[in-house]
């Protein structure tokens, strides 16, 4: 080894946290009986030597070279120049050897004798190990693993001796163990090309998606820590919220379980609680007995989602003490929000409701489905300002639900804490997807499951986010397939009718569970995708080629999936592809398109929308795609918010992306906003106001409200427009009321004598909601497809205006005297920003004004940012 790390200089007795990994801290908390919680990294701590590097093994060599602790082997190997970017063009397909490979890695440390001494218990802690490891400590083998999504706890006091110590993890081979338990009749999972990922607790989308590259790696991908105690320590924390019915008092069961270094221990600990508000201590419990612990809080501050009210969040702190001495052996601290979130699926005119109930409020769900914000889990989980900006943009745009989706991983505590900051609701399918999984054919790995559940159901209960827990990701998609043998609808009955809902019922007792998604209420035998009852995945646009019509003619309750795919700004395909090479039959370029018909289906929507020249420049087809994304999926989501309450949450499918690729995504790798996302900050705006082309000139004006007020009074307003000059030709408004959680259709407009006397592809209608005299949704609605008009041509001024609070931050204001459709800026060279609008339509002669923020460390004279300035429009 290189170097070594000296744990314990100067530590007493209690508890002690030793981290390997990669961000160096030291923080020391007093008390009678505990000891500085430490966490040491590669590089000297003020009272340790070092700790070395960790190692890995190159199999292709026997080499040893530096690691980082939380990793992966491709990380590690990109890192020791070993292999090229992953991402890079088509270097994906010349890395598959990696799946194939064991990998081993090691680290040492030095443990001081008198701390060695005075620890009763040490353990052994790994978050989350990816996949097949065999941990050994010092030449003795403590573990063997087979299941990243759970974490571990092993006793290691009697292996550690003073001096240096030797932790090594070997990895064996994702892909030789699917090759050793695949079968004849298995079935062969729609994302993986090579088969059988479905046998191993894996993250199923490493093995290929169609958005994701197939990079099957393994390593320590979450923490790993040595933790030493004496007295007793806490292990879990369950948590439990009873509210009055009249909201004036919340009751909040609190019950801890815990464990002792001697039996003899067991029998002289005190329990306490506290609960907190700012500070501010609301609540306080005391018990020396082992059960529950109860706080009441009366006038309590609920916990909102976004566009409700504020997400309230109170600190709840429960110690483990001597009764004797009353010392604080271990301590608990969470932050918990007070609400109460139930699915409704009572029975209406229209079949079986599917709505959530937040805080006895109904909502319309609104926001997007989360994969991995990373290709690497290591990445995903500790790229904190990536998940942070990802989900600042959701908050932006007006969402107020995530789902985690069932093929990536159970996310880090960082997100759900993000997600309970922003008061955004999580719907959490377990890690299953697209595949038949093993049942008691293979009871290890039933068990397996079983201790997943149990953990991650633990471990996320408490969260004021957690709205649902869902079995699966599209199983029931496959009937045909479960039907086949009895052994196979054994096995799915044992999963997600009998395992995972008894692991809710146990360790949650409160969130909602649903067994797939989507799920037919009536029988997954009857066809997943009901207008009845659960939610559907509704994908006739898209895989089907349906025109985006379609949508309009769905009467689904809830909608979990639909979307759209586009491609990637020119500022995201420079980063695996060099510009020359931007062509969709170039291998570099080809590689970053996983959908294998998804040129194809994107040129199809295309060419029904816009006209798209023969020799247009990449740059062209990229903005052409992706204003085609928004149009089908404003589409779609301005039906379902017309239908509620009928219908009640839409989800599109996808947030985020995790590399740069052609995707259904809103947001692109690296979190720059595509035209979906700033469509969405419109069409997912608490009041909107929403046009219903009828055919022939006729047109229903539709106001959707769903924000925190009971009602609001607002002016609606619409004027039918020539395109050419933007002249007036008819024009209405009126005053309306809006009630929350309603879906009105204010006027049916007849326009026939007016198209008939100007033609379709020469007017358009405009629409206008305003509040206290400020408009809150707008839009503009074409009588034909785009490739239908005459769009009139003109220049766009810009009036860039620094601000004067804020550093690198600019207002934009855009005019033109004609009519621009969807006017969009950007830098070239590339800029790193982010706008409050962009992708938007401008009025004739009517000024539209956004922000603009750079990176607080832009050094850029106003010249040159005037001179980088890039603007274009449909028409321009």
């Amino acid at each position: 080894m290189s170097g070594f790390a000296t744990l314990g200089t100067r530590l007493g007795t209690g508890k002690c946290l030793f981290a390997f990994g990669c961000e160096a801290q030291i923080e020391y908390r007093k008390s009678a009986d505990r000891v500085p919680v430490m966490s040491l990294q590669n590089f000297p701590l003020e009272s340790a030597a070092a700790l070395a590097h960790w190692e890995f093994c190159d199999p292709r060599s026997g080499e040893w070279l530096p690691a980082i602790v939380p990793g992966c082997a491709h990380l590690d190997l990109q890192r020791a120049g070993r292999i090229p970017d992953p991402f890079w063009g088509d270097n994906e397909r010349a890395l598959q050897w990696i799946e194939r490979a064991t990998w081993r890695y090691r680290g040492a440390f030095f443990l001081d004798p008198e701390w060695l001494a005075a620890a009763a218990v040490i353990e052994l802690v790994a978050d989350g190990l990816d996949t097949l490891a065999t941990v050994a400590l010092n030449g003795v083998v403590i573990a063997r693993t087979d299941n990243m999504f759970l974490g571990h706890r092993w006793s290691v006091r009697e292996l550690l001796h003073t001096g240096e110590n030797l932790l090594a993890i070997e990895f064996a081979s994702a892909a030789a163990y699917i090759d050793a338990h695949r079968r004849p009749t298995d079935f062969h999972e729609w994302n993986d090309p090579v088969g059988g990922c479905a046998h191993l607790r894996k993250e199923q989308c490493q093995f290929g998606w169609d958005w994701g590259p197939r990079l099957v790696s393994a390593g320590i991908c979450r923490g790993l820590r040595l933790e030493a105690w004496s007295g007793a320590r806490l292990r879990h924390v369950g948590v439990r919220q009873f509210h009055a019915p009249d909201g004036s008092e919340v009751v909040i069961n609190v019950t801890p379980e815990w464990a002792a270094a001697s039996p003899a221990r067991a029998l002289h600990v005190v329990l306490r609680a506290r609960l907190a508000l700012a500070g501010r201590e609301v609540a306080a419990a005391e018990s020396a007995t082992t059960g529950a612990l109860t706080l009441r809080v009366p006038s309590p501050e609920l916990w909102w989602l976004n566009g409700q009210g504020a997400p309230a969040l109170y600190e709840l702190t429960v110690e483990l003490c001597d009764r004797d001495g009353g010392a604080v052996l271990d301590t608990w601290q969470r932050r918990i929000g007070l609400r109460t979130i139930a699915l409704d699926r009572r029975r209406d005119r229209f079949g079986e409701r599917f709505q959530f109930i937040v805080n006895g409020r109904p909502i319309f769900a609104k926001g997007a489905n989360w994969i991995p914000a990373h290709a690497f889990a290591p990445l995903a989980h500790g790229d904190r300002a990536r998940v942070t900006d990802l989900l600042d943009a959701a908050a932006d745009a007006h969402c107020n639900m995530i789902r985690v989706w069932g093929g990536g991983l159970y996310e880090s505590e960082a997100f759900y804490d993000l997600c309970d900051e922003r008061g955004l609701l999580v719907w959490q399918d377990f890690m299953f997807a697209c595949a038949l999984y093993p049942g008691d054919e293979r009871p290890e790995f039933v068990a397996s499951v079983a201790a997943e559940a149990e953990y991650q159901v633990k471990r996320l209960a408490h969260r004021a986010c957690l709205a649902l827990w869902c079995g699966n990701n599209e199983i029931e998609q496959l009937p045909h397939e479960l039907v086949r043998s009895a052994a196979r609808r054994r096995a799915y009955r044992r999963i997600f009718y009998e395992l995972l809902p008894a692991a809710v019922r146990r360790h949650d007792g409160a969130t909602p569970y649903w067994p797939a998604s989507p799920h037919n209420p009536r029988g997954w035998w009857r066809g997943f995708n009901s207008s009845r009852g659960g939610d559907a995945h509704f994908w006739g646009v898209w895989h089907a080629r349906q025109p985006v019509a379609a949508y309009e003619r769905t009467r689904f309750r809830f909608v979990s999936e639909f979307g759209m795919q586009s491609y990637p700004s020119p500022e995201i395909a420079r980063t695996f592809c060099p510009p020359e090479r931007w062509r969709m039959d170039d291998p570099l370029f080809a590689n970053h398109q996983k959908n294998k018909a998804g040129n194809a289906i994107i040129a199809h929507y295309l060419a029904q929308l816009y006209r798209v020249p023969p020799d247009a420049d990449y740059p062209t087809l990229a903005y052409l795609s992706q204003l085609n994304q928004a149009h089908c999926i404003q589409v779609a989501v301005e039906h379902f918010r017309r239908s509620s309450p009928r219908t009640a949450g839409a989800l599109y499918w996808q947030l985020n992306d995790c590399w740069p690729v052609a995707s259904w995504s809103s947001l692109e790798f690296g979190g720059r906003w595509k035209a979906l996302h700033f469509a969405a900050k419109r069409f997912f705006a608490p009041a909107l106001v929403s046009a219903h082309l009828l055919g022939g000139g006729r047109v229903d004006v539709h106001t959707v409200f769903d924000g925190p007020e009971p009602k609001l009074n607002a002016t609606l307003s619409w004027e039918l427009r020539r395109l050419a000059d933007g002249a007036s030709l008819l024009r209405d408004a009126r005053i309306v009321t809006l009630s929350r959680g309603e879906s009105v259709r204010q006027a049916r407009c007849d326009f026939r004598a007016a198209l008939r006397a100007h033609g379709a592809a020469n007017v358009f209608l405009s629409l206008t909601l305003g509040v206290n005299d400020a408009p809150v949704s707008e839009g503009n609605v074409f009588f034909v497809a785009p490739r239908f008009l005459s769009l009139p041509r003109a220049p766009i001024e810009v009036a860039i205006i620094p601000a004067d609070d804020a550093i690198a931050t600019y207002q934009l204001a855009f005019r033109s005297p004609v009519f621009q459709h969807r006017v969009a800026f950007d830098f070239d060279p590339p800029l790193s920003h982010r706008a409050s609008d962009n992708f938007f339509d401008l009025l004739p002669n009517r000024s539209h004004s956004l922000t603009l923020r750079l990176p607080d460390e832009t050094t850029l004279a106003l010249d040159a940012l005037r001179a980088r300035l890039q603007v274009r429009s449909l028409g321009k």
